[in-house]
């Protein structure tokens, strides 16, 4: 991590080693630097010293390879690389976007999403899972959290399949939570989510399958929107049809799934359509919405505070009265984003920040503070 006093009169002495006795959330190079950061941090440092306190909620998730996963990855004893390189995933297939060895700026521009076959995706997805038996049944109740979603996709705690997952749980779980105020949630067979900011999960797109299992019956219609978007992808649509099923041939999940298959172009069979959409949401929004008007709208990882393009996006949002759900990589980024909506744009929040049951259950290396930070780790609603 970097020194949170670095560029204040002098340069920095070397790695910040030194920790605020009181909140030990961030780092310094010296007591020189420390000193001269005091004021700064005075405001904070109560606030990071709470957040600190949560590390354990944040760091407790249900499978075999946690420790290696959370404390060990931000105490630098392991890396994302090893992690994977010890599960025989490492660059392969979507997985090489699971860390630093994979330039994501090349491989938007290199992507090709029709060599995503589903056989392969799904084979590569669930490549940890054994004898699935698949979601033989819809989900009686809602989904808690990666415990209650494993045990019903019948997949092992040792599979990091939830890794990848992540993207289509955040849409599962923000759907859960703003259910009230989705008028189509049980009346329709089509829902329309607009997705703002997509980066990494451009990449992982296949893994959106998953939606298929989660809402049997629906047609999902997901539009991506961001400046991410390959300008040669612009407008592409992508018609991901099946949901992840195991390695195991004879497994049940394969007669499952292909039963709902055979009619994957009926009007209102389970599917999930993905249109993707170059640029920034308020430049661009009454074009999509002439064709597809949101029942809700998901910002992954959003960076509210970091970033001036998202104050127009969102006072567009709500106007348009459509519920809305963010996520951040930690508690902090999200409390800074309320601070910044309230005070710019003086909108209030009607969801509060809330850590996310579904969150990457891996940490985020080299963070600039020393709070857990996991990817869609904290969502926030308006």
């Amino acid at each position: 991590m970097e020194c949170a006093g670095k560029g204040r009169g002098t340069r920095c002495a070397g790695p910040a080693k030194r920790r605020c006795a009181r909140c030990g959330a961030v780092g310094y190079c010296s007591v020189t630097h420390q000193l001269s950061h005091r004021s700064a941090h005075k405001e904070e440092c109560a606030r990071l010293e709470q957040q600190m306190k949560h590390s354990d909620a944040l760091n407790a998730f249900p499978f075999t390879y946690c420790q290696e996963a959370t404390i060990e990855i931000c105490e630098k004893l392991v890396s994302r690389c090893s992690f994977l390189s010890k599960r025989g995933i490492h660059q392969v297939g979507m997985w090489m976007y699971e860390c630093k060895c994979q330039s994501l700026g090349n491989s938007f521009e290199d992507l090709r999403f029709c060599a995503f076959t589903i056989v392969g995706i799904f084979r590569e997805c669930y490549a940890h899972v054994e004898n699935c038996a698949g979601p033989v049944s819809p989900i009686s109740d809602h989904l808690s959290g990666w415990e209650d979603y494993y045990r019903w996709r019948h997949i092992p705690f040792h599979s990091p399949v939830a890794l990848l997952l992540q993207w289509p749980m955040l849409i599962y779980h923000a759907i859960q939570i703003t259910s009230a105020r989705i008028s189509t949630i049980g009346t329709s067979k089509e829902l329309r989510v607009h997705y703002v900011g997509p980066e990494k999960e451009l990449l992982q797109l296949p893994a959106f399958g998953e939606l298929q299992a989660l809402f049997p019956g629906m047609r999902m219609h997901i539009e991506l929107v961001g400046p991410a978007v390959p300008e040669h992808r612009d407008g592409e649509t992508i018609k991901v049809g099946g949901y992840a099923q195991c390695s195991d041939t004879d497994c049940d999940c394969k007669s499952t799934s292909s039963q709902g298959s055979k009619s994957l172009d009926t009007a209102y069979d389970s599917t999930v359509i993905l249109q993707l959409r170059r640029g920034c949401y308020h430049d661009i929004y009454r074009n999509i919405s002439e064709e597809s008007f949101p029942h809700l709208i998901v910002a992954p990882n959003a960076g509210i505070a970091a970033y001036s393009s998202w104050l127009p996006t969102i006072e567009l949002i709500h106007k348009m009265n459509v519920p809305a759900v963010f996520s951040d990589y930690c508690e902090e980024a999200c409390h800074l984003a309320t601070r910044c909506i309230n005070t710019v744009a003086g909108i209030s929040f009607s969801l509060p920040i809330q850590l996310n049951p579904f969150r990457q259950p891996m940490a985020v290396e080299d963070n600039a503070l020393l709070l857990p930070c996991y990817s869609n780790c904290f969502l926030l609603g308006i």
